[in-house]
């Protein structure tokens, strides 16, 4: 008797085969244990028996009927897939005894029920047998055109064949997703479904795919390798769902939380695969590589939907870097344990362009408030911390000294190094954006200082504004020497800023010189009443700060005290008072002559004290400073 070709007897394209080879080879992955793999060796030898036997009898089938060689068929193997399952002697002992299996066999046909029992207690191969000896005798019966009075009744039994079917793919899918929800993997079971898999990819791999009319699927391959891989994808997807996930309002850092979840729960899930599942598998399901791409097109899904929520600038930039830092990273896919079985070079981008650049624009579009919130907060530090307690600047190198240009560095510094980690386009999408920020600051700032300078009187203003200045000639030079930043806007603006520290600096020194300039020639002032040095050392004692001011800025800003002195003091003396006789004439040209060298000494001793300076500038400040002596009215008596 001869082989359906609709049965086992042709060479599948299966773990138990090699495309082109006569002989049939099942690996000792297929069990944990020695019995298991002897068992799985010598049920594999008896099914490559089975196909020499077939052979051997080809002139047979033209003396046998479809309807008989049909059951044949599938009574022989049920008794087959029973004696695997027992683990009989018949298959055990030797390819011989195997042989034996090949004989005609009665079997008694099991129904519905009795075969949804199997499936459900996990007994797939003897529920696949009973199947398919239903689906041949199904076949068997329509070709024969025995229901051709009754078409309902082929229909009830092919649509039983199809449901059973069916509840062994959902075994499969549940065996697959089970295998790494269970802490202790069922080896024997997933040598089955292999097995089951191989079978029935060999009982129907010469049936034509196209379905007859009111057989339905009855007789067509089940694809159950195919239902295998979506299984291990639905493993997957659900697996990273898993993944615990607070809520943004239970925690700040509820998503760098999750992706460390996540990375921890997934990596264990492919140890498993690779110490435990992998040996379950014949070596053509690529075991490793598909569960690998099924996470990462699963990781790469949570991912995208992820990224479409509302995020804020930290969870921004934490997806950013799990993704560009962490994920083939030693911490997650990189990981030694997990090679070499665990390949990432093929993997497609976890993110696509499209949603990668939308990552990146929503960072740097949330960077721009932060950024503009960190400048802020310089800002009101420097009024409520330093201004407003009048706190004390140090020096370094005899320079005023303070901590703005400082900060800015560092809040650029620390996001355009962060933004570097991720990729070289957000990098200089963040420095420019920095400095975009920074030339909003500076004329936000200098308008605060100037308004907090006018508010009020205050003995740090100029040290204060000698510092800023220090400051932000530093900032150019930092930012240039680090960045490599084009500064040429931000000096036009610092440009502007110093000359108006200059102008309202100037403009409280006439402030407080005023009163005393306008004193002069006065009664008082001849008589002496006034000290011959309270101008001196009201314009000294404003002014000394100008010699901790970094060159040439300080020594420019003290020439411009001196030309506003000796010119305030020479309007005030050629101004028309009254007469005055020769007496009282000497006099005052003496208190001028006194006044004038104290304060040419005074200013040109701040000079002097300025860091690296030559010394006084002789003739010419002496010239400057001029002699007013000779400039006092003598026109008549006081």
């Amino acid at each position: 008797m001869e082989l359906d070709t609709r049965s086992v007897t042709s060479e599948p394209a299966s773990p138990l085969n090699s495309p082109g080879e006569e002989k049939m080879e099942i690996t000792s992955e297929l069990s944990s244990s020695d019995v298991q793999s002897r068992d799985s060796g010598f049920f594999e030898r008896g099914i490559k028996t089975m196909l020499s036997i077939r052979k051997s009898k080809l002139n047979l089938k033209k003396q046998r009927g479809k309807e008989e060689t049909g059951t044949w068929n599938a009574k022989r193997l049920l008794q087959t897939l029973r004696s695997y399952e027992e683990n009989k002697p018949t298959i055990c002992n030797s390819v011989e005894k195997a042989c034996e299996i090949c004989e005609p066999i009665e079997a008694k046909p099991l129904s519905v029920m009795e075969i949804n029992e199997l499936i459900q207690k996990r007994q797939l191969l003897e529920a696949f047998a009973s199947i398919k000896l239903m689906e041949d005798e199904t076949i068997s019966e329509r070709d024969s055109e025995k229901y051709s009075d009754n078409p309902q009744e082929l229909v009830r039994k092919s649509k039983d064949v199809d449901l059973l079917y069916s509840s062994i793919t959902n075994a499969i899918k549940s065996i697959v997703e089970g295998t790494l929800e269970d802490p202790t993997l069922q080896h024997t079971m997933l040598t089955s479904m292999v097995t089951l898999i191989a079978l029935e990819e060999a009982a129907h791999s010469s049936t034509d795919n196209a379905a007859r009319p009111g057989s339905d699927l009855l007789g067509r391959p089940r694809k159950w390798r195919e239902q295998w891989r979506e299984a291990v994808n639905e493993s997957a997807r659900k697996r990273v769902l898993k993944a615990p996930m607070a809520s943004r309002e239970e925690t700040t850092s509820w998503l760098d939380l999750h992706l460390h979840f996540l990375q921890e729960h997934l990596r264990e899930d492919l140890l498993k695969i690779k110490s435990s599942v992998k040996k379950c598998y014949p070596e053509e399901y690529q075991v490793c590589d598909t569960y690998v791409e099924a996470f990462h097109n699963a990781i790469a899904s949570h991912l995208q939907e992820l990224s479409q929520g509302p995020l804020d600038f930290h969870e921004l930039y934490t997806l950013l870097d799990w993704v560009a830092n962490t994920y083939q990273s030693e911490h997650f896919l990189g990981h030694p344990q997990l090679k070499p079985e665990v390949k990432t070079e093929n993997l497609s981008l976890l993110l696509t362009p499209a949603d990668w650049d939308k990552l990146k624009n929503d960072y740097i579009t949330s960077a721009k408030g932060k950024i503009k919130s960190y400048f802020g907060n310089i800002l009101r530090l420097e009024v409520t911390e330093k201004w407003e307690k009048e706190v004390h600047l140090e020096e370094k190198e005899n320079l005023y000294h303070a901590s703005l240009s400082f900060d800015i560095q560092t809040i650029i510094g620390q996001h355009v190094k962060l933004s570097g980690a991720i990729s070289r386009s957000l990098e200089t999408k963040m420095l420019e954006l920095c400095m975009a920020e920074l030339l909003e600051f500076i004329p936000r700032f200098e308008q605060e200082f100037m308004a907090w300078s006018t508010a009020q009187d205050s003995p740090i203003f100029v040290p204060y504004l000698v510092a800023y200045i220090n400051n932000f000639h530093d900032l150019v030079s930092g930012l240039e020497t680090v960045f490599k930043v084009n500064t040429e806007e931000l000096q036009k603006i610092l440009a502007a800023l110093t000359r108006n520290f200059t102008n309202i600096f100037l403009t409280k020194l006439k402030t407080k010189t005023q009163p005393l300039l306008k004193k002069i020639l006065t009664k008082n002032w001849i008589l002496a009443v006034e000290r011959p040095d309270s101008l001196a050392s009201a314009v000294s004692q404003f002014s000394e700060h100008l010699q901790h001011m970094r060159e040439p800025l300080g020594q420019e800003l003290l020439h411009e005290v001196h030309k506003y002195v000796v010119k305030e003091y020479v309007t005030q003396i050629i101004k028309p008072r009254w007469k005055m006789n020769r007496e009282t004439r000497q006099q005052v040209s003496r208190k001028m002559s006194l006044e004038a060298a104290i304060i040419h000494s005074a200013l040109i001793d701040q000079e002097g004290a300025r860091p690296g300076h030559p010394g006084a500038p002789g003739a010419g400040a002496r010239q400057e400073s001029g002699d007013f002596s000779a400039s006092a009215p003598c026109t008549g008596e006081l």
